[in-house]
């Protein structure tokens, strides 16, 4: 089964070092130099762990395919795989990205969208979900507004609070206007 362990962000200095979004519990194990990844999309990779360090809370990570600053910036925002067997499928602690993605957003009864993906923050997860209208908007993944998530079923339950969807909705939406006129990228969702 593919895992996704991380994306790929913006580099970093001029001899390919690239900034990434974590998405694994485990990066000391998952990040170590050798390491080959599977990439999405194909034609970024693979690509194989050079080294891999700290840079205060980012991880920069060095690519033996990737020497300079223009080679790293073709693979922004590429996704990271690896293969493994090792999933505890009788984990209830967090959810992989992939498992959320498309299933249904239930408020009670009615269905209200669809997750599209999950972001994770240090704080708390948020799961980005497409309304039936069209409109993303931004839920934390917390107990008490997610409080039933059931990959079997395909469906999530959300019990938001009162203006949610609109607050949320609109905080969204304001972020994208804002990076289109700027036109220049808990648990986290992954089991050990």
């Amino acid at each position: 089964m593919k895992l996704q362990v991380a994306r790929i962000g913006k580099p970093h200095g001029i001899r390919g070092e690239v900034t990434v979004q974590v998405l694994t519990d485990a990066p000391g194990d998952r990040f170590v130099p050798g390491t080959e990844f599977i990439v999405e999309p194909a034609t970024a990779g693979p690509l194989t762990v050079l080294s891999a360090r700290w840079n205060k809370d980012i991880l920069l990570l060095a690519f033996e395919e990737l020497e300079t600053r223009n080679e790293a910036e073709t693979v922004r925002g590429a996704k990271l795989f690896i293969e493994t067997e090792e999933i505890d499928e009788d984990d209830d602690e967090g959810w992989y990205e992939h498992e959320l993605e498309g299933l249904d957003v239930r408020v009670g009864d009615a269905v209200v969208g669809k997750v599209t993906g999950l972001r994770t923050l240090p704080v708390q997860d948020l799961l980005v979900v497409t309304t039936t209208d069209g409109t993303e908007i931004l839920i934390p993944f917390v107990e008490q507004i997610v409080p039933e998530v059931n990959v079997g079923e395909k469906f999530i339950l959300v019990t938001p609070p009162p203006g949610l969807f609109e607050v949320n909705a609109e905080e969204s939406s304001g972020a994208a206007s804002s990076a289109k006129d700027a036109e220049g990228d808990a648990g986290t969702g992954e089991r050990a």
